[in-house]
């Protein structure tokens, strides 16, 4: 990979290609998508077969996942900082393959929810430790680059998802849909067992104790620019929670569009993978500071433009679809430059770092877009509200890490010095 690698890179003995390697970090990330996307379409069918009575409920299939990703997103970084990246993440994947199969086998609402939780809290493994494992090797907007091929490529599977779930559902009954995950989950953990590295240099291991695990949080929390994007992550992200959790309602209930929903949901998540890929080209350029917080004042533009649009009577599944995949495009641009730039501090203890940046995000993004997705009223209202209030909210945070200096470029000469230094 160093031949191939952007600035930044800190290659491994035994190596694979960087193509290979942003496939299968995005292979290893999607993981969630897969958990997440393909049940959308299935959630009448579930709430059916499950006698789910009241039809908001079943937006707790996705929310009881995103809880246990919260809890497990801070144990699996932190085991993975003493132990090593592969060992811990290769483990964790085998017990989210076992949870996977107890969600097909499920029989009532209640072990089914208790499956998903626990499914989530393993998958907390391939995000956190992926991340850590990008870290291992790059840094500074070298990682925000290649955090965004990454999302790029990851980006690929919810724009497949929900026509993937759909494909099984008019072939086989819904709990299908999580045996077919079980067996893509078995095919990555192969993969990775065979081609990738342990990229944790023995130098940056660190034992497991609370002193260790303090010293790193303290980091964090003494670190505006850490804790700052950390939170406005999570606050920026709900918005993505929310539209996750809203969407099948929203052209089942609103637009009465069930059949093209596959589709219209591909070409709303696909403006991420857009964004990503144009990200990956521009993040080097000029900063991710620059691009994240230009688009995050896109975003609240584009919330504010849409709920003019509903509160004037005009709102269509044409103008929803359209403004939405704005709304995503501009995400696409804060996520993994908001990741990078937090995590820059952390060379030693980065599974760490990555463990609590994404317990954060998530507790966060999980429980604001929860209370969007509870309030939905049969309209697009209570959604386009929230966007605007998570992309105000996230502006002020950002403000704040910052000290009240928007579109900087810190260390910009070192980054020249080693870009010239690799060149």
């Amino acid at each position: 990979m160093a031949e191939n690698s952007p600035m930044g890179a800190q290659p491994a003995a035994k190596d694979i290609h960087f193509r290979e390697f942003v496939l299968l970090c995005a292979c290893l990330m999607a993981m969630n998508a897969l958990s997440i996307d393909p049940m959308l379409p299935a959630l009448p069918d579930i709430g059916r077969d499950l006698h789910i009575a009241n039809p908001n409920d079943r937006q707790l299939i996705i929310s009881f996942y995103f809880m246990g990703l919260g809890v497990g997103s801070l144990l699996f970084g932190v085991l993975s900082d003493q132990f090593g990246r592969k060992k811990v993440l290769g483990g964790a994947m085998i017990l989210f393959i076992l949870s996977s199969i107890a969600c097909a086998g499920a029989h009532s609402f209640t072990m089914l929810l208790i499956a998903r939780t626990s499914a989530g809290f393993f998958a907390g493994a391939s995000r956190v430790i992926t991340v850590g494992i990008i870290r291992d090797r790059f840094k500074g907007d070298a990682m925000a680059r290649v955090m965004s091929l990454i999302f790029a490529v990851f980006m690929l599977i919810p724009v497949m998802a929900p026509s993937f779930g759909q494909a099984i559902l008019w072939i086989a009954p819904w709990r299908w849909i999580f045996w077919v995950l079980a067996i893509l989950a078995t095919a990555i953990l192969g993969w990775m067992a065979i081609r990738l590295p342990e990229t944790l240099h023995p130098d940056n291991r660190i034992r497991i104790n609370p002193r260790t695990i303090l010293q790193t949080v303290g980091t964090i929390f003494r670190t505006r620019s850490s804790i700052g994007y950390m939170l406005a992550s999570g606050v920026v992200m709900s918005g993505l929670i929310g539209f996750i959790l809203s969407v099948q309602q929203i052209f089942f209930d609103v637009f009465h569009a069930q059949k093209i929903f596959p589709l219209a949901f591909a070409t709303i998540a696909g403006s991420m993978g857009i964004g990503s890929l144009v990200n990956s080209r521009l993040v080097s350029r000029f900063g991710a500071r620059r691009l994240s917080q230009s688009a995050l004042i896109a975003f609240i533009l584009i919330a504010a433009v849409h709920l003019a649009v509903i509160l004037a009577g005009q709102e269509t599944i044409v103008t929803f679809m359209v403004l939405q995949a704005m709304t995503m495009m501009t995400v696409a641009f804060t996520a993994s430059n908001f990741s990078a730039i937090s995590m820059e501090p952390f060379s030693k203890g980065a599974g760490v770092a990555s463990s609590f940046q994404a317990f954060l995000t998530t507790a966060v993004s999980s429980a604001l877009g929860s209370l969007v997705g509870r309030a939905f009223d049969g309209t697009t209202l209570p959604f386009t509200l929230g966007l605007l209030v998570f992309g105000s909210g996230s502006l002020l945070i950002v403000f704040w890490a910052e000290r009240g200096k928007l579109f900087t470029r810190p260390h910009l000469n070192a980054l020249r010095e080693e870009y010239e230094a690799m060149h």
